[in-house]
């Protein structure tokens, strides 16, 4: 079986989806990506990431609204998932780590 490709969006690229990227990418039957939305992510989102993922999953609604307004095309036939995690953790941050299990979790298994 062809592993599921996953990939986490956040603002900056640098606390909640990373992590989430690292938790998830150890799981078995699972390829993770992560990147940003805003203009000084780390990593900032590409047509490729975009292409390459089968299902994308945002922290936050706004996260999602802001993919669709720039994206529309680009995700017909892309489930979108968001875990509604506000910007409150550290990167691996325990709490973190925990809530990206119970809220996506379920979702990857």
């Amino acid at each position: 079986m062809a592993p599921r490709r996953v990939l986490f969006l956040c603002s900056r690229n640098r606390l909640r989806s990373p992590t989430a990227e690292r938790v998830f990418g150890t799981w078995p039957n699972l390829e993770t990506d992560s990147a940003g939305l805003a203009d000084d992510a780390e990593t900032i989102l590409t047509a490729e990431q975009l292409d390459w993922a089968e299902l994308i999953v945002v922290m936050e609604a706004a996260h999602r609204r802001r993919l669709q307004s720039r994206h529309r095309v680009r995700l017909r036939g892309k489930r979108i998932v968001c875990l509604d995690i506000a910007d409150n953790y550290g990167y691996m941050q325990p709490e973190l780590v925990e809530l990206l299990l119970r809220r996506a979790g379920p979702l990857l298994r």
